[in-house]
């Protein structure tokens, strides 16, 4: 469901130098969209990284807001708006974001002079099109003109393009975009109406992906009241039913297809609705699901299941589910709500992380970025304890909110043959169980016989801190130039 692709940024390169279907013409309701954004570093939380430059492309809609990816605006510490040929400027915020499925709206800052985005004209947003429809791909050049580039629409699938593990419908468009500025984010137009935000171009291929008109009118639809409350779920985990032994086991028939719950998360609306581990799902709001599942889309032939929650409803909606349990079929009716807190977020966008250090121990929550950072092969090069914490939460959520490990240890007089122990998980602290960060402060003020006692899932299994001598390093610490030795939640 997740094909390999590059944002827009890192391919600017390797568009073509010139395309035969990409012409130079007027357009409207385009802009630029310039942004400062500045991270925190993963593996020294309490420092910021170097700022970054983006630009990217926004359309302009009735509203007179700003449609963008989300990526253009994550992290961001300034956000203006620029018209094409350079010669207006206005501070821009954010009205709501949206990273699972990648957008933004963005407006104009209050009092800022803004009457001239109006006057660029205006995009309403479009309906869905169809396999081998032709659209509009709107790039602008440095001079201002617009570049026009024509693709096919070759596919339809759920893809993740933002943050990591969150699928939701996208266009891939056959098109050979040539190299022009403010490339990173772009709008996409049929017949002259908004259809969706490009997100990635793979230059190899010559394939964008494409934010779908589905998921940008439930998107729009949710910011109107000024509430964004994002994108519903259900709330579980599911296993495929390929495997013959499992179906049979399962008591399935050959015609039916079926998904096993191997989870379902507590407070979710499949919780209420009764939904338990060991059901088997056979269709959802009268859509059969086959092994696989997939499920038959009237516009889109086959869909992975999750669209039919995610991309087809609105938190508070109601969702019919048919059910296989202990043999016997049953109906149950589960409200959609927004995903329960995860013990490990998928995300830290526009947060600081929290982090602790003591006596040169850096404690740090667990994130799935954090896992990500150590490369490209990062489900097999990060520790095994943690990835093994992100693919089985349920194993360790039992007390927790969220999972607080041992990240690093400096060099300190206080941390003297603890030099190489890293990346693991914190059970307790001063005989107090580490629920999140706020609980491990807490324990840390309260010493045992003389000694703080720190228990970990490894060897050595327990580290020991004198108080007094951990107490003084954290002093020096902050004289030689740390900027915090701990940052809350």
């Amino acid at each position: 469901m997740k094909r390999p692709f590059l944002s827009l940024l890192s391919c600017t390169l390797g568009f073509l130098a010139t395309a035969p279907h990409s012409l130079a013409i007027d357009a409207k309701g385009l802009l630029r969209v310039n942004t400062t954004i500045q991270t925190y570093s993963i593996s020294q939380p309490w420092e910021l990284t170097p700022p970054k430059r983006r630009r990217g492309l926004g359309a302009v809609l009735e509203s007179g807001k700003i449609l963008t990816t989300a990526e253009m605006a994550a992290n961001s510490t300034y956000i203006e708006f620029e018209s094409a040929d350079g010669t207006h400027t206005v501070p821009a915020t954010v009205i709501a974001i949206d990273y699972e499925t990648n957008l933004a709206l963005l407006g104009p800052e209050e009092g800022a002079n803004a009457d001239w985005i109006l006057k660029l004209g205006t995009l309403k947003t479009n309906g869905p099109v169809g396999i081998g429809d032709e659209v509009d791909i709107w790039q602008l050049e440095d001079n201002g003109d617009a570049v026009r580039t024509v693709g096919t629409v070759r596919s339809v699938d759920l893809l993740s393009t933002f943050a990591s593990g969150h699928y939701f419908l996208s266009y891939e468009v056959k098109a050979s975009m040539q190299s022009a500025t403010s490339s990173y984010t772009l709008p996409i137009t049929l017949n002259g109406n908004l259809l969706g935000i490009l997100t990635s171009y793979n230059s190899k291929d010559q394939i964008s992906d494409v934010v779908a008109p589905e998921i940008v009118k439930i998107f729009l639809d949710d910011v109107k009241d000024g509430n964004y409350e994002g994108f519903p779920s259900l709330g579980i985990a599911t296993v495929l039913t390929e495997d013959s032994n499992f179906r049979k086991w399962l008591g399935l028939k050959d015609e039916q297809g079926g998904l096993y719950v191997s989870r379902v998360l507590p407070g979710s609306g499949a919780d209420e609705s009764g939904l338990k581990k060991g059901d088997v799902i056979l269709t959802v709001d009268g859509h059969p699901i086959d092994r696989r599942g997939y499920y038959k889309d009237e516009s889109y032939g086959r869909l992975f299941w999750s669209h039919l929650v995610r991309g087809s409803r609105k938190v508070g909606e109601r969702l019919s589910l048919v059910i296989l349990r202990e043999g016997k079929e049953q109906t149950l009716k589960a409200v959609l709500r927004r995903p329960p807190p995860k013990l490990i977020p998928s995300h830290m966008y526009d947060k600081a992380p929290p982090f602790l250090i003591k006596g040169g121990l850096v404690f740090q929550e667990l994130t799935r970025s954090y896992l990500e950072a150590f490369g490209k092969e990062w489900q097999s090069r990060a520790p095994l304890n943690l990835l093994d914490a992100l693919n089985n939460p349920e194993d360790y959520e039992e007390g927790r909110d969220r999972l607080v490990f041992l990240s690093r240890v400096i060099r300190t007089p206080a941390t003297i043959g603890y030099d190489r122990v890293a990346n693991l998980i914190v059970t307790e602290a001063n005989g107090q169980k580490v629920t999140d960060m706020n609980s491990l402060v807490t324990a840390l003020k309260d010493p045992k016989d003389g000694l703080h006692s720190i228990r970990i899932d490894d060897i050595p299994y327990v580290l020991y801190l004198d108080p007094q001598l951990s107490d003084s390093v954290d002093k020096t610490l902050l004289e030689r130039g740390l900027p915090s030795l701990q940052r809350l939640p």
